[in-house]
């Protein structure tokens, strides 16, 4: 291929990538994603391996370049580095998550897929969901603008409670690739694309308004205290008094609420300092109103002096559920030894975060199991279903304050939705800048904050029991199903080779 072809492609595969964000929140534009894979499929097909990395990794460039820009604001607002700096490191973290689409590319070139009917429809939908359940976990994981959340309004969302959102996000890209199909490949491959779509659709259809959960008999009234505390004020000691006046204010206005939800670490204290002067007043004070209260606050194991972001429940003050994953680089450094000098810029705490056991149980709260999980753990399905069935909601508590006005609180928000419709479970989304919402099982929002006010959101909301099939299966059937048919393909590919 000559260098401007070339250049072409890669500029190509470059737009394709950059326009995928608009599929997200806030724009929500669920048609952008299939269309920009559609085109990104008919540029690969007929790529050698070389050039197929290089068009990948243009478009993760394009991609996570656009859709996670906001990594930088923590870094320069909060970290202490210039904007050069913070760029850069901005620029890093992209450069390394466009690597997965990269070689992703790479290996479907060297699949030599002879059949574009097979490339399209078989090979690329099942290797993009692969490539972003990779990037899920490996490194501890970044599931950050994973396909499937793009299409959380869509008729695709209705496949969420069965497959989860990578089965949405497999679905989406086969969409996709049946697309691509319809334009490029010849012969009976165009005159199966359309019936294969409308068959998607129908199924979605079918899907829609299938229950896999019951309601319980009793509902809730729920409230979430949005706090809006500034960052840079947040854990100043002279500030801690009247941050927790704050909540305590707008909390003793909403005494007729079963359940209310205050934001990750909304009290800026160790447990044990505030333990006797403030969370024993205040339960009893919530005890004689009966409400129960679910808050964010640090704990220091001072035995073992391990640091826990914790979340707790005053219905059972002794109980805490500790977070289980920490952000790398926010909540802890990786090889802190070697690079606590070169990073020192970074918004990481002295001494890091440890990690709770996976296996927690849920707490209890206004006399139901709640499944909780701590900001950044809401983009990791397969976590947050260990509380399920046993759990009837799921409490969210979040701190978005880290990245101001960006993108980043939407694309949280919708996270969480695609939680609520994964699981058929009221989500309570706390947080305490914005975005808090009460979100329902069917992924919708009941009720929602504004950004950077202080305020209350309150709603009914009903507890539900029993378990969808994503909550039974979790993310393997997509998984092993996507490494089978990748399995069949390429034995099909080397047996007509070897016949050729």
């Amino acid at each position: 291929m000559a260098i401007a072809a070339k250049l072409r492609v890669v500029f190509a595969a470059f737009l394709c990538g950059a326009v995928m964000p608009l599929g997200f929140a806030p724009y929500g534009l669920y048609f952008v994603p299939i269309l920009a894979l559609a085109a990104f499929a008919l540029l690969l097909f007929p790529l050698r391996p070389k050039e197929a990395f290089l068009a990948g990794w243009s478009f993760g460039l394009g991609q996570f370049g656009v859709g996670v820009s906001w990594v930088y604001i923590s870094i320069y607002l909060y970290g202490n580095a210039g904007l050069p700096l913070s760029l850069a490191v901005m620029l890093l973290l992209v450069a390394f998550l466009a690597l997965y689409p990269a070689l992703m590319s790479w290996l479907l070139a060297k699949a030599q897929a002879g059949s574009a009917a097979l490339f399209y429809i078989g090979l690329f939908p099942a290797a993009w969901v692969l490539s972003e359940w990779l990037r899920s976990w490996l490194f501890t994981g970044f599931p950050w603008l994973n396909l499937g959340y793009s299409q959380i309004d869509s008729l695709l969302a209705a496949f969420a409670p069965v497959f989860g959102v990578y089965g949405v996000g497999w679905i989406t890209a086969l969409f996709a690739g049946l697309l691509a199909a319809l334009l490029r490949a010849p012969g009976w491959p165009r005159f199966v694309t359309l019936p294969a779509m409308a068959l998607i659709v129908l199924a979605g259809l079918g899907l829609k308004h299938q229950d896999w959960t019951d309601l319980g008999t009793d509902s809730l009234h729920v409230t979430l205290v949005q706090g809006n505390i500034p960052q840079d004020m947040k854990w100043r000691p002279e500030q801690q008094a009247a941050t927790l006046e704050t909540y305590v204010d707008l909390t003793r206005a909403h005494y007729d609420s079963d359940l209310v939800v205050w934001p990750e670490t909304a009290i800026p204290a160790f447990y044990d300092e505030v333990a006797e002067t403030f969370i024993k007043p205040l339960s009893e004070q919530l005890r004689a109103n009966d409400v129960s209260l679910i808050t964010g606050i640090p704990v220091l194991d001072r035995d073992h002096w391990k640091y826990y972001n914790a979340v707790l429940s005053l219905d059972a003050p002794d109980h805490f559920y500790y977070k289980v994953h920490l952000v790398p680089f926010g909540e802890y450094l990786p090889l802190r030894d070697w690079l606590a000098g070169i990073l020192g810029f970074l918004p990481v705490p002295e001494s890091d975060f440890s990690a709770g056991s996976p296996d927690q149980r849920p707490l209890q709260a206004a006399g139901f199991p709640v499944g909780v999980s701590i900001c950044y753990e809401i983009a990791f399905g397969e976590q947050l279903i260990k509380a399920l069935p046993e759990a009837s909601l799921l409490v969210n508590v979040s701190n978005d304050a880290w990245f101001g006005d960006s993108l980043a609180p939407h694309q949280h928000l919708e996270m969480a939705r695609m939680r609520a419709r994964e699981t058929e479970r009221y989500v309570l989304r706390a947080t305490n800048t914005g975005i808090s919402a009460i979100i329902s099982p069917d992924g919708k929002l009941k009720a929602r904050s504004r950004q950077f006010e202080t305020e209350t959101i309150s709603a009914e909301v009903e507890p539900r029991h029993g378990a969808t099939p994503y909550v039974r299966w979790g993310n393997w059937p997509v998984v092993s199903g996507a490494l089978l048919l990748i399995g069949v393909l390429l034995w099909r590919i080397r047996v007509a080779a070897v016949r050729g």
